[in-house]
């Protein structure tokens, strides 16, 4: 959880998995099966688009919290901030250690997904960054000169979008065998799926398990 002074602290929720209930800005809401809670998760700009379409179907989002400032700081709610992949959580954590960058801030300005928005910095295309919510000339200026030379293993990532757990097709062959594998190497299933889907979707030519396995290393 970020504390008050702007630091995460480590989260008891790491992911939620449930029934999107419904999508409003940049809130969306998951009900937790057979339990009988739904959670309010904020989310980046970009996911809230893509999630509109999945109102009423199972997600999984990896999460973490802080606690938002209330009343002009006399007490905090805990906030919980999802996304689809663990490249994206860390991005965000990254981009939220920009002076003046708060969490909702940034969740706005994530509207492209991270791959894209870290592509901007790295070619210090501040006329890019402005031309997203809540950055500014000044803020271009400040999350180029502050990030530069920290976002290179994010310019290559491409966001992977949610895709509804009954809608997808059984893995089998090498592709299962490559999951077995990473989930034998400590991974969870979503994310070891979620590995696999882009490995094989970048590289077509990938043939046994074991290349498989090694492409979605590389591509981490």
């Amino acid at each position: 959880m970020r504390s008050a002074g702007g630091r995460y602290a480590r989260s008891m929720i790491r992911k939620i998995s449930g029934r999107l209930e419904a999508v409003e800005g940049l809130s969306v809401l998951v009900a937790l099966p057979g339990i009988g809670l739904t959670y309010e998760v904020l989310v980046p700009a970009f996911l809230s688009e893509r999630l509109g379409a999945s109102v009423g179907r199972e997600i999984e989002l990896v999460t973490l919290e802080y606690l938002e400032g209330q009343g002009q700081g006399a007490s905090f709610v805990p906030r919980v901030v999802g996304f689809a992949t663990i490249h994206d959580r860390r991005f965000y954590e990254l981009l939220t250690t920009v002076k003046g960058m708060g969490n909702r801030k940034a969740l706005k300005a994530l509207a492209i997904e991270p791959g894209v928005f870290a592509r901007s910095i790295a070619e210090r295309d501040a006329k890019a960054l402005q031309a997203l919510p809540e950055i500014g000339k000044r803020m271009a200026e400040t999350v180029i000169a502050e990030l530069s030379g920290k976002v290179d293993g994010f310019v290559s990532y491409e966001g992977v979008e949610i895709k509804p757990r009954a809608a997808a097709a059984p893995a089998s062959g090498p592709v299962a065998e490559a999951i077995a594998t990473l989930v034998a190497l400590g991974e969870s299933r979503a994310d070891a799926e979620r590995m696999v889907d882009r490995a094989t979707g970048r590289d077509s030519t990938l043939q046994t398990a074991e290349q498989i396995v090694a492409a979605a290393f590389a591509s981490r």
